[in-house]
């Protein structure tokens, strides 16, 4: 028998159904109406960018022209962006940043890096175009020189303060001799290259008397020296492609006239010598990115009142549809929000037991199994905490208190103050300068203080140095120490800093000798691994537990329970080995079989070498 759907769920059902199709119509009616009535203002806003863009560029590559570097670019820079509204950042080809004009304090410019203290919004990842006065970008300046070398680029053409005195003194007599002589209304303008120009409306100035041709129209000293550098380079290039010598005008035209293909390359070595000529008194090449600054909204299109109130009405059923759904879709998400922000508040009360329920595989579930990981991260990392600090209060007590005792006995007359007393405050001593000196490293491995020194380091020559330091100290503990030998073509080498990478291996095989009975043997081998290099320490010893793998690395924790440093140590060493292995980008892994011994695996990359950073450290126990 057919059981009928009950009414109030096929109501809800049709309500739903139609709640969908209006939705769609509305927003799809919504989307038709905004595009129709934004496309012009997106137009218009486009053109603007672009004109504005075409600006900065001028501008800056006008600066690098007249400038032998980026210095005092960054007033330039920032009156653009003011201008504009854009966000202007100069890097070098390699990316690096130069001057950025969100920086928020004056003067973090060049070398500063991008945006130091600005909002850090995300540039294209293609630049806008290449600042470069010597190659201008035609798709920018279509009307740039045919050598593509800015005309304002004149390096040693530019004229001394005397000469252009006397070239602006000429200009304007010539100019007021052909106004009063031809009643021509000359006037005084510059050159791109800055060289004084009379103009008259029509065309160039009339040869008449008023001309100057020995202030104005000849070189000057200082223009003379260049065009003869100039020239001797040029004929150099021509030399080197037996073509006869040229001589050049001020114009940069050459003479006496060559044929077609002998003017090509006459052409193409006028441009190169230009370039090598101004290289030294222009700015380097930089890399230009124009972008929104960080927080920019971009403006809403302007729309009529007709247009206003058609989107109004659609906006108004979009709106009804969305806060059903939100309503729904929130009381659903609610329930599990409410109890991660519970929980949170717990742990921000201090109750770091506290862990919230997850059901379900949606992101919510996600999120709080990602709180749950976390929480019990920081609970781990709280006890380790507070074993770290009675930990370091046990390990500067003992020695402390046996430094006191002696010196009291001595004061008491109890015991002589001999050699051998000497001998045993001394090693009291220098365990307790061992145990800060790790515990300085470590935190100037935290705060980056230590740099690396790296260079090429075969890992053959690195295992033989760290097997003949800890030879003796093995032979004396019983433990036979060797090394595998490694394949004389393999290319067994690391860009590294040769010191720490024996810190590193050394505190790693003193961990090893130390848990190794007598009669036992630790092997030091080396081995690629795709782009990596591994460096392996492995040992016939205790081993180690399965539960305690984790936590080797972990600063003071030891295997070893006992405070004994015969069997234990200090449990630092392992922490450092692990931030050396971070810094020079790669990491350190431990694993073990108890009762037949651990390996110990470094492995550090080949190919890049990782940046720079600094820690620093000295032994550890497991």
């Amino acid at each position: 028998m057919r059981r009928d759907t009950p009414p109030h769920r096929s109501l809800l059902l049709r309500l739903l159904a139609l709640s969908a199709l209006v939705s769609l119509c509305s927003i799809a009616a919504t989307a038709w109406l905004t595009a129709r009535t934004t496309t012009g203002v997106i137009r218009q806003e486009r053109r603007q960018a672009l004109a504005d863009q075409v600006r900065i560029y001028h501008e800056l590559l006008g600066y690098a022209a007249t400038h032998p570097d980026w210095t005092g670019a960054e007033s330039t820079v920032r009156r653009l962006a003011a201008d504009t509204g854009q966000r202007i950042l100069l890097a070098t080809p390699r990316f690096d940043p130069v001057i950025d004009s969100a920086a928020s304090a004056p003067g973090a410019g060049a070398g500063a890096g991008a945006g130091a203290g600005a909002d850090h919004t995300v540039l294209p990842h293609t630049p806008t175009t290449t600042v470069d006065p010597l190659s201008v970008d035609l798709a920018m300046l279509p009307d740039a020189p045919a050598d593509r070398i800015d005309a304002r680029a004149v390096g040693p053409f530019r004229l001394t303060t005397a000469e252009r005195t006397a070239m602006e003194e000429a200009a304007r007599n010539r100019a007021g001799c052909l106004r009063s002589e031809l009643g021509v209304e000359a006037t005084v303008t510059d050159d791109p290259a800055g060289h004084p120009v009379v103009s008259v409306p029509g065309g160039p100035a009339p040869a008449t008397r008023c001309a100057s041709p020995l202030v104005l129209d000849a070189p000057t000293r200082t223009e003379s020296a260049a065009l003869a550098d100039l020239t001797a380079l040029v004929n150099a290039c021509l030399e080197r492609q037996q073509i006869r010598p040229v001589t050049l005008s001020l114009a940069l035209q050459w003479s006496p006239p060559r044929d077609p293909a002998q003017e090509q390359a006459i052409s193409a070595c006028l441009a190169n010598s230009r370039r090598q000529q101004l290289v030294r008194y222009v700015a380097p090449p930089v890399l230009l990115f124009v972008g929104a600054p960080a927080g920019a909204e971009d403006p809403g299109p302007v729309l009529s009142a007709p247009h206003r109130g058609r989107v109004a009405e659609v906006a108004a059923l979009v709106l009804a549809v969305t806060v059903a759904i939100t309503t729904t879709v929130g009381l659903r998400l609610s329930r599990p929000l409410n109890a991660l922000t519970r929980a949170a508040r717990r742990m921000t009360d201090g109750d770091l037991s506290a862990r919230v329920a997850t059901t379900g595989r949606d992101e919510i579930a996600g999120l709080a199994a990602a709180f749950n990981a976390m929480a019990q991260r920081r609970e781990q990392l709280e006890e380790l905490r507070r074993a770290m600090v009675g930990d370091i209060a046990h390990e500067l007590r003992t020695p402390l208190s046996n430094i006191r005792g002696w010196l009291e006995a001595v004061e008491d007359g109890v015991v002589t103050a001999d050699d051998a007393l000497t001998s045993s405050l001394l090693e009291e001593a220098l365990l307790l300068q061992h145990l800060i000196d790790d515990l300085r490293d470590l935190a100037a491995a935290d705060a980056g203080e230590l740099a690396l020194h790296r260079r090429t380091v075969d890992a053959e020559d690195l295992l033989a140095q760290v097997a003949t330091a800890h030879r003796a100290g093995a032979r004396a503990s019983g433990v036979s120490l060797t090394v595998e030998p490694v394949a004389a073509t393999a290319g067994y080498e690391v860009f590294a800093d040769p010191v720490r990478l024996r810190q590193m291996v050394g505190n790693l095989v003193a961990n090893a000798v130390r848990h190794t009975p007598p009669g036992g043997t630790v092997t030091l081998r080396a081995r690629l691994d795709a782009d990596a290099l591994l460096i392996e320490v492995a040992d016939t010893g205790n081993g180690i537990a399965a539960a305690d793998l984790p936590l080797v690395f972990e600063r003071f924790w030891r295997a070893e329970k006992s405070r004994n440093r015969q069997s234990g140590g200090s449990g630092l060493g392992l922490a450092i080995v692990r931030k050396l292995a971070e810094i020079h980008g790669g990491d350190v892994r431990a694993a073990s079989t108890p009762g037949t011994g651990s390996v110990f695996t470094v492995r550090l990359p080949t190919t890049a070498a990782a940046p720079p950073k600094t820690t620093g450290g000295r032994r550890n126990d497991r």
